[in-house]
């Protein structure tokens, strides 16, 4: 039970907020072209469509059992991934994708299975290693961002679904460790996304963002799973490891809504970027003015999003939510490209 709770405190507190910490010192930069969103909410989509009456996991299995050997490719892979992106080298990447090709296949696969039955997890027994699952994920970020470079939207979206299709996978798994790397993968593919959007010519993202599940990250399953792990402690020792893992359960949820709140505020762009497609490449003086899509709130505070003009275009932002800190804000600069 310890080991179960240490895990989990590591997670919470060091595997998601690397993404969130790019917004700490000043808003994120989005220079993008004005794009209509689609006429049919169903031409784009950042979720798989499941076609196979089948169980995820075995798949999910074997494609951890292909990955390749050693942790040389994954340490290559995300320094890769540190770079600007024009900055990646094309060659050695396309080579490298190569090599974790078999594993993706496999995953594309199980992201596309009605079922994905995680085995539950044994109280006293060590949790699942998810390790392989953020392999798999680093080296599905790496391949998108390549597709995004070259122009390659379509493949790019094929790519990102599948990343989506297991962050959605593990965070219905029984753990919470394993529920926390699919809210962390989930995170990564956001990076993926934010890139898509400034890509020129790229297709509006407005529908694809809609239609995810919300909350994206459900990881009350796993949070639920783990407290009725707890029954079979005497009353005295249950209250003490409710106690216990209170904090992290609550932190869980935290990060999980920090995550939909990402999706949230990407889909407001999609709207501005539509807007502006619709509006003689103007950005909207106010977010009131966009009228013909409906937009999401900010989840932290149930409002929404603040949005101010600027003399480089406009500011979307969050406002800091209880008890977070800088990093738990989303803060879009929004340049408009011509």
């Amino acid at each position: 039970m310890k080991r179960t709770f240490f895990c989990l405190i590591i997670l919470s507190l060091a595997v998601i907020p690397a993404k969130a910490r790019r917004f700490a010192s000043g808003p994120f930069e989005l220079a993008v072209y004005p794009a209509k969103a689609s006429e049919s909410a169903q031409q784009y989509q950042l979720l798989p469509k499941t076609d196979k009456q089948a169980d995820a996991v075995p798949l999910y299995e074997k494609a951890i059992q292909a990955l390749p050997r050693g942790r040389k490719q994954d340490k290559q892979v995300q320094e890769w991934l540190k770079l600007p992106p024009e900055q990646l080298p094309q060659k050695q990447v396309i080579e490298m994708i190569q090599k974790y090709m078999e594993s993706l296949k496999l995953v594309s696969q199980a992201t596309r299975c009605e079922q994905c039955n995680w085995p539950k997890w044994k109280p006293g027994t060590t949790p699942p290693d998810t390790s392989e699952y953020r392999s798999l994920a680093f080296s599905l970020e790496l391949w998108a961002r390549m597709e995004i470079v070259h122009g390659e939207y379509d493949r790019a979206l094929l790519v990102m679904q599948t990343g989506f299709g297991m962050s959605r996978h593990l965070g219905q798994a029984p753990t919470c460790v394993q529920a926390m790397v699919g809210t962390a993968i989930g995170a990564v593919m956001c990076k993926e996304v934010e890139l898509f959007i400034k890509g020129k010519d790229s297709p509006n993202l407005y529908w694809a963002l809609a239609n995810l599940p919300r909350p994206f990250a459900d990881v009350k399953k796993a949070i639920e799973a783990e407290r009725a792990n707890l029954k079979n402690y005497n009353f005295l020792l249950r209250r003490q490891f409710e106690k216990q893992l209170k904090p992290a359960h609550d932190r869980m949820l935290f990060i999980a809504k920090r995550l939909e709140n990402n999706l949230n505020a990407m889909q407001c762009v999609e709207a501005i970027r539509n807007y502006a497609a619709t509006h003689d490449g103007q950005l909207p003086e106010k977010l009131s003015d966009i009228s013909d899509l409906e937009l999401p709130i900010d989840v932290m505070n149930d409002k929404a999003f603040g949005y101010q003009r600027t003399a480089k275009g406009a500011v979307l932002q969050s406002e800091m939510p209880e008890g977070g800190d800088e990093v738990d804000v989303v803060r879009y600069q929004i340049v408009l490209k011509k």
